[in-house]
């Protein structure tokens, strides 16, 4: 049986879910607003504050001056200019801080109740973990465009973000858990499950190419669909030596990669929506395939939109929401896929 606290703490894990969700839109939307570098400094621990007076805007917009990015892109900026920027890394930052209080606050409370047992402890202490290590990570990144070139790399930027999408599928699994009680395998097909963890797999790689195609901005090359350059496949795309850097390097090549990997997404969804007529399913997973397969078009629809329009960046925002929407879809499907219908855990 399901312990009666245990919807507690998947609802806070659900909570801290959501806050992840929109660290995640927001970091998408500091990078296409090129706010990303606009603090060249950060104290973790006292700086929460943001400038508050005349003369500390000026003090903190000076310290900008000094960077490679205002030096090589933003020359004249004006102060005004400046704060566009600077607040959304700014609220980005203090997002990162306030995610990490909402998930330790709790739980050293539900610790200090003795709600956790022993096999979820591991778990829980694992997640704060990595959210530190995502706060390094972040930094770490941020700090490859402060240097010479005002441009972050795309590898660790690739870094960050997936790092992100691994604690937000953690939790969010944990959580499916602690809502619906322990899986208990039933009679759905095995293939069916294997197909949706494929597809979860591919979602997170096709993300992770997409982290790719931002750090190159390469969704601001090619801007056509289904042809690119006028050819189904670039004639630039393997220009580069060693051949392997085309795959991270190569504008082309990447957001080539990014293309047939949606592709193949799409098309593994709406086979396993149409396989799954043929067999009988629990209503939460028939939901969970129903969702997953409005979320795939919803988001082969914003993709080939952003692409066309130039990538704008409420549309391009909305591609990136759309993506974790998609693997949550898939996770939810994969949990009830693997429940058995009468298992004795409440269900809601």
């Amino acid at each position: 049986m399901n312990s009666p606290h245990n919807r507690y703490i998947a609802s806070w894990l659900l909570l801290s879910c959501a806050m992840v969700f929109a660290m995640v839109i927001l970091g998408g939307v500091t990078r296409l607003t090129g706010s990303g570098l606009s603090m060249v400094e950060w104290d973790p621990i006292f700086g929460i504050l943001p400038p508050l007076d005349q003369e500390t805007w000026v003090d903190t917009f000076n310290l900008y001056k000094q960077s490679p990015e205002y030096q090589k892109i933003n020359l004249g900026m004006d102060l005004a200019g400046f704060k566009s920027i600077y607040w959304f890394e700014y609220a980005h930052r203090v997002l990162g801080r306030t995610i990490g209080t909402v998930f330790l606050i709790p739980f050293l409370f539900f610790l200090a109740k003795g709600w956790i047992n022993r096999s979820l402890a591991p778990k829980l202490i694992l997640m704060f973990i990595l959210g530190g290590l995502q706060g390094l990570l972040g930094w770490y990144m941020v700090k490859s465009g402060l240097v010479d070139n005002p441009h972050v790399s795309q590898y660790r930027l690739t870094a960050h973000l997936g790092l992100a999408i691994i604690i937000y599928a953690y939790m969010f699994k944990v959580a499916l858990g602690l809502w619906y009680g322990p899986v208990r395998y039933g009679d759905t097909p095995p293939a069916l499950r294997r197909a949706t963890t494929l597809i979860g797999s591919l979602v997170f790689i096709t993300m992770l190419s997409g982290g790719l195609v931002a750090g190159l901005k390469a969704g601001l090359a090619y801007n056509t669909f289904p042809l690119m350059d006028g050819h189904w496949i670039p004639q630039t795309l393997f220009i580069q030596e060693p051949l392997w850097r085309n795959f991270f390097e190569n504008i082309a090549t990447v957001q080539f990669d990014h293309r047939v990997l949606a592709t193949v997404v799409f098309l593994g969804v709406f086979s396993i929506w149409m396989n799954s007529f043929r067999h009988l399913l629990t209503r939460p997973a028939r939901t969970g395939l129903h969702l997953l397969m409005a979320a795939a078009l919803i988001q082969v629809s914003l993709g080939i939109s952003t692409l066309l329009l130039h990538v704008p960046v409420p549309l391009a925002a909305m591609h990136q929401a759309g993506a974790l929407l998609l693997l949550t879809a898939a996770l939810f499907l994969r949990h009830h896929l693997t429940r058995h219908e009468n298992s004795t855990a409440i269900v809601v």
